[in-house]
């Protein structure tokens, strides 16, 4: 008797408040991405945000709820994936401990934050895909998120995607995983200190000779994005997904 085949893996993709706002087609990318290998993608309505402004800023009673409703509103699909390293470690890392102590939502929490994974690392160390058939021109570099580094161990996983991709060339910054001095709320704390860590991270970006800038954090793209454009650099940002999936056909985050 044949054995039947195992249905396709059910994804419920958090899309998260910058890309909602911001920029939109990270999210169609993301679906692309996982549709194409063989995923059943849905972005439930009921998502909000992962509560992590609230999480940093110390105010863990609202940042429950959240929790709660983010958790309840995925708790469905075999896993859950979201196109920033940021929103996945609050996720993945910070949830079950919000609930520490209680018998009810620790156990769901816990279970809930067994099945994130950060976009990329998804598709690498999850479904096990090492190529994509997109070309783009140029050369690269790219940017390590904090949060996508240190809390979830994304180095290689991006790299080795972003080298199939056919004619795009990737050249590495130094420090590529220092700051970029975004830091959600810290950016708006120590504006000072965050434009000195981005003007930094502005210099080691054009210094890598690359044309284009890749990172898997919208926030940090945003920040960099901004800091270069006000320097007149014609360097294009864009988040590593959106080149992955081929969709490049509108302008760069900040634009030209």
């Amino acid at each position: 008797m044949t054995q039947a085949a195992s249905p396709p893996p059910r994804v419920g993709l958090f899309v998260t408040c910058l890309v909602d706002l911001f920029r939109p087609s990270v999210g169609f990318a993301a679906v692309k991405l996982m549709e194409d290998a063989g995923c059943v993608v849905d972005a439930p309505a009921a998502q909000t945000c992962c509560g992590q402004p609230a999480y940093n800023s110390g105010d863990r009673e609202d940042t429950r709820d959240i929790a709660k409703s983010t958790i309840e509103a995925f708790e469905d699909f075999d896993y859950v994936v979201a196109p920033s390293g940021s929103c996945a470690g609050m996720l993945k890392k910070h949830y079950p401990g919000l609930f520490h102590g209680d018998a009810v939502w620790e156990p769901r929490a816990q279970a809930f934050s067994e099945k994130v994974h950060e976009l990329i690392s998804f598709l690498t160390d999850v479904l096990g895909v090492t190529q994509v058939p997109a070309t783009a021109s140029g050369k690269a570099t790219y940017h390590d998120s904090c949060s996508g580094l240190r809390e979830l161990g994304i180095h290689g996983q991006p790299r080795q995607l972003i080298a199939s991709v056919k004619g795009l060339k990737l050249a590495e910054m130094a420090d590529a995983d220092v700051c970029c001095g975004f830091g959600g709320t810290f950016c708006v704390k120590y504006g000072e200190i965050s434009n000195a860590i981005v003007e930094k991270k502005a210099a080691n970006i054009a210094a890598s000779g690359a044309d284009m800038l890749l990172a898997g954090d919208l926030g940090c793209l945003m920040n960099m994005a901004g800091k270069l454009k006000r320097q007149g650099s014609g360097i294009e940002v864009r988040h590593v997904a959106e080149v992955l999936a081929g969709l490049t056909d509108q302008p760069p985050i900040g634009g030209k």
